[in-house]
């Protein structure tokens, strides 16, 4: 049973404890999901998150005002990686997906936002490309001038949802000024001529990501979100946002890696006694509770300050994000050598976390991209 005493720290509300709870219970019935067919697995764990409400929260109601809660985010994502990597996936996504419309989209844009809340719609965030995926102010994707709307043509790569999404957010270089003030943010339809999926892309824990091209792809002036040249303020915005709830998954994972260690640790005997009784392993354990429990702090710091109306947390989500995704990968690497065999053996747990773990040191914003956010902003003086 993985520890709750967390969500007894001053940076959660009632409402907080109570969502968390209901979703645990939600977990124990859903999840995990059969995922012999990844698409169709994404596609059902989005209509059913969307059918009782969970999607509710990843992105803000298109009629009313409330900012998006980060604490929410991660505690949801926290709760479904623990349980399923691709029930998280499902969650984050949308609201990865839809976050440049909640933060910047128009009263006609947000309206997509019911669609997406509800798992009627899966959504996709088309940011990276071959040659730029840490660089984002060198991407090469263009949009130009089209009589009253734009023609893009480029290519991305590596995005979730990828072939099944039906709607995209998508930057483009509009050329406004070089580098990263000359990038515009797009809303695409899936079935919008010109669009294509050229190639799907297997990773070692299995997602649906895709290389998606574009050729004269048309869309309307109103397809924009925000103003031209702002794509890159929207693009940080939403990883802004979004950037703290990745170490909560990683968060999630790190938790089950914990649980099923202790369990391991109490139940097998060497050498005539439990394995919880070896020193070696005590250490081991002490010290994936310790990283555990550093990570969480760094995390819900990030989101509650994001949540208390800070109006950027880049420092402290790339705090979040780095030390929960690398210590997290410390503390599944320690469980798969506490489970020895069984570790390492396809299908057990303590193994789909080892694959599932990787990828997050890596997308929205790799390790070291992370340490030179933190960098700058030490120099920087805050």
């Amino acid at each position: 049973m993985a520890d709750k005493s967390f969500l007894d720290w001053p940076f959660f509300e009632p409402r907080h404890r109570d969502l968390q709870e209901a979703l645990e219970g939600w977990c124990e019935v859903n999840l995990p999901a059969d995922h012999s067919d990844v698409d169709q697995a994404c596609i059902d764990l989005v209509a059913r998150l969307g059918a009782d409400g969970w999607l509710t929260h990843s992105a803000v109601d298109p009629d009313g005002e409330a900012p998006l809660d980060v604490r929410t985010l991660c505690l949801i994502r926290e709760t479904l990686a623990r349980h399923d990597g691709l029930a998280d996936f499902a969650f984050a996504m949308q609201g990865l997906g839809t976050g440049a419309i909640s933060l910047f989209g128009t009263s006609e844009q947000k309206q997509w936002l019911n669609k997406s809340r509800a798992g009627k719609v899966l959504t996709a965030f088309a940011l990276s490309e071959p040659k730029s995926g840490s660089d984002v102010a060198n991407l090469d994707t263009s949009a130009e001038q089209d009589g009253n709307g734009w023609k893009i043509n480029g290519e991305k790569t590596w995005i979730s949802n990828g072939g099944i999404a039906g709607l995209y957010v998508v930057f483009a270089r509009t050329g406004e000024a070089p580098g990263a003030k000359g990038l515009s943010a797009f809303l695409v339809p899936a079935d919008t001529e010109g669009f294509e999926v050229s190639e799907r892309l297997d990773v070692i824990a299995p997602h649906p990501l895709a290389r998606l091209t574009f050729k004269d792809m048309k869309v309307p002036a109103d397809a924009m979100i925000g103003t031209p040249g702002e794509g890159f303020k929207i693009a940080m915005s939403v990883l802004d946002v979004f950037r703290s709830t990745v170490g909560a998954a990683a968060l999630g994972f790190a938790r089950r890696a914990l649980d099923e260690s202790l369990s391991r640790a109490k139940d097998r005997e060497l050498f005539g006694a439990p394995l919880s009784e070896l020193q070696m392993v005590q250490g081991h354990l002490a010290d994936m509770a310790l990283k555990v429990d550093a990570a969480a702090l760094l995390i819900y710091r990030a989101a509650w300050t994001k949540d208390s109306g800070a109006p950027r947390v880049s420092r402290e989500a790339a705090m979040a994000k780095l030390f929960a995704t690398d210590q997290a990968q410390d503390v599944i690497d320690r469980a798969v050598q506490i489970h020895g065999g069984d570790g390492v053996r396809s299908g057990h747990i303590v193994e789909s976390l080892y694959r599932e773990i990787r990828a997050l040191r890596i997308y929205e914003g790799a390790s070291d991209v992370q340490r030179t956010i933190i960098a700058r902003q030490a120099l920087a003086g805050g």
